[in-house]
């Protein structure tokens, strides 16, 4: 089926036609004539399967340019996958000059996207953590939404934002038409399906779509400690401008960056530790080409839009079969070939098949590329730009040819050797590469130090949830929500930890955040105790217990009753 077959406003098949789409994927098929009838709609279907155009058309076709209230809203796991996500949408209808999608996203200061929101765009894409920051604030107003999209569903939740979730589609009283996508079915997508959705059609994307056809998939058997080596020899011998990496934890991220900028790559890492300031430096820098090899975990990767990734290592199988699509889907795109390697160790082989089982996907043997074959394609390398750099003219010419007139026609042969050969076993060390890797190793010491666990004279009695603390500090700091964790929530106050690198500006809040007009202690706790009366912490020279604070803001609380009297 073709996109011009559809009954739709044209200027949304003028934008298709822009985009050079022409045949339906597999899911487009099946979600968009359901779509257009209003049928609510729940679509199993990961990345590369052009998901978001399927969920855009009928979101565009919906919409009205004669208001310019929010009428759409999409929520999205990750900002880059909103971002993502409200670029495709935009492109879909460009030609619709008059509606407009906006991405609103943690991570960057709350006031700009308050500034943008002032154009009144029609299309909210948002993360669900930012999207209650704007409804707290009355600065997005969803009274007369009629559409609503949840995309990746299951690493929403797999991300904790499932009472946000809850919140957001209960503030949605219109009458509206609901679509969510996931890779999964699970029982928690199921509740959302039951308590949300209206005779919800589930469909299910062709399982040969889970993997795209223009990606050639491989996987090598290696030993653990040989696959940089391996990786190395790959990129080597193929010359790829653009690679990915992907690491299941952050600690491997790192090593693994440290690793490649050894070996003279220009390498950098990206993960959940790193604040987005760092992500966006980062991802710039990849798109740009300043870097070739981008070293990621799944959580950081989601939703990255790059047409140019030429191939996809997996440097560890990932825990989740799902992650595996995701993963494969950074390349390929844009109806261009890529590849994947996956680098498969005895233990993960029981994993690798059911990968296959699950992606019914063709995933080839290939062999580690031999030291030979390395070495003759760095010497030809060598050669040719020696060659090239020949002919250019040089301020040190005359010097290169003053000390070259020394070297007898005999041992010349041998001086071209020796040259090559040193060349090849150099490492290249610019002052680029040595911070990138100071960066690392501070990341990586961090590591060894844990999360440290914080007291606050803010509990229970408050009135106060998990989210409500966790909010108040993500606005405060540069903390993700993912990030905050092991909150307790006891009667008068509560703990949480955070990762130690935060340590000084969460103790900057001390005294600074306020509750209903309360000023709150904020500081680092004394190790647990058994005896939770005796729970303590430490203020300047001070030891504070517990119950005299409460006791103290009962005696504020009585003397401001009083003076009102």
């Amino acid at each position: 089926m073709n996109f011009n077959e559809l009954k739709v406003n044209p200027l949304i098949l003028q934008g298709i036609e822009k985009m050079g789409f022409e045949a339906m994927t597999d899911i487009q098929m099946k979600v968009i004539p359901l779509a257009l009838k209003g049928n609510d709609i729940i679509g199993q279907a990961p990345t590369g399967t052009g998901k978001t155009v399927a969920f855009a058309i009928p979101v565009l076709n919906e919409i009205s340019a004669d208001t310019n209230r929010v009428q759409a809203v999409i929520l999205a796991p990750t900002r880059e996958l909103a971002v993502q996500i409200a670029k495709e949408v935009n492109t879909v209808g460009e030609q619709m000059h008059s509606i407009k999608a906006l991405a609103i996203y943690g991570g960057e200061p709350i006031e700009r996207q308050i500034t943008a929101l002032r154009k009144r765009p029609q299309i909210i894409v948002a993360t669900p953590g930012r999207l209650m920051d704007h409804m707290r604030r009355n600065t997005i107003n969803l009274s007369e939404v009629k559409m609503v999209v949840l995309d990746e569903a299951d690493e929403m939740l797999n991300m904790g934002f499932r009472e946000d979730i809850h919140a957001i589609l209960e503030e949605i009283t219109t009458m509206h038409q609901t679509m969510l996508f996931s890779a999964t079915f699970s029982r928690e997508i199921e509740e959302i399906a039951f308590q949300f959705m209206n005779d919800a059609i589930k469909i299910n994307a062709n399982q040969k779509s889970l993997t795209v056809s223009l990606i050639d998939q491989y996987y090598i058997d290696v030993y653990q400690k040989d696959k940089i080596e391996v990786i190395s020899r790959i990129i080597d011998i193929n010359e790829y401008k653009l690679s990915m990496i992907f690491c299941n934890t952050k600690k491997d991220v790192d090593e693994v960056t440290s690793d490649l900028l050894t070996r003279g790559f220009l390498a950098e890492a990206l993960h959940g530790d790193m604040k987005q300031m760092q992500r966006d430096r980062v991802m710039q820098r990849f798109r740009e080409g300043t870097i070739n090899v981008l070293v990621a975990s799944d959580v950081a990767a989601r939703g990255l839009d790059i047409d140019d990734v030429e191939i996809v290592f997996n440097y560890d199988l990932p825990q989740d079969d799902e992650y595996y699509v995701h993963r494969i889907g950074r390349t390929g795109r844009a109806s261009k070939t890529g590849i994947s390697v996956s680098l498969v160790t005895r233990s993960e082989r029981s994993q690798l098949r059911q990968i296959i089982r699950y992606t019914k996907a063709e995933i080839k043997k290939m062999e580690v590329p031999s030291l030979d074959k390395v070495l003759k394609v760095r010497t030809k390398r060598i050669i040719e730009r020696a060659l090239t750099v020949s002919q250019e003219e040089s301020k040190y010419d005359s010097i290169i040819t003053k000390q070259l007139n020394k070297v007898s026609e005999d041992e010349k042969d041998n001086l071209i050797k020796g040259l090559t050969s040193l060349l090849i076993n150099a490492s290249e060390s610019n002052s680029e590469i040595e911070e990138v890797k100071e960066e690392i190793e501070s990341r990586k010491s961090r590591y060894n130090r844990g999360d440290v666990r914080f007291f606050i004279s803010l509990g229970r009695k408050d009135g106060i949830k998990v989210y409500n603390l966790t909010d108040m500090l993500v606005k405060k700091t540069g903390l993700s929500n993912a990030q905050i964790n092991a909150v307790e929530l006891h009667e008068d106050y509560s703990f949480f930890e955070v990762p130690s690198e935060y340590v000084d500006e969460v103790c900057s809040l001390n005294n600074l955040l306020k509750h209903k007009g309360r000023t709150l202690y904020i500081e680092v706790a004394r190790e647990k105790k058994t005896n939770k009366s005796s729970a303590k912490i430490k203020k300047g020279a001070r030891v504070i217990n517990a119950k005299d604070l409460n006791l103290n803001r009962n005696i504020r609380d009585n003397k401001k009753r009083k003076g009102k009297k």
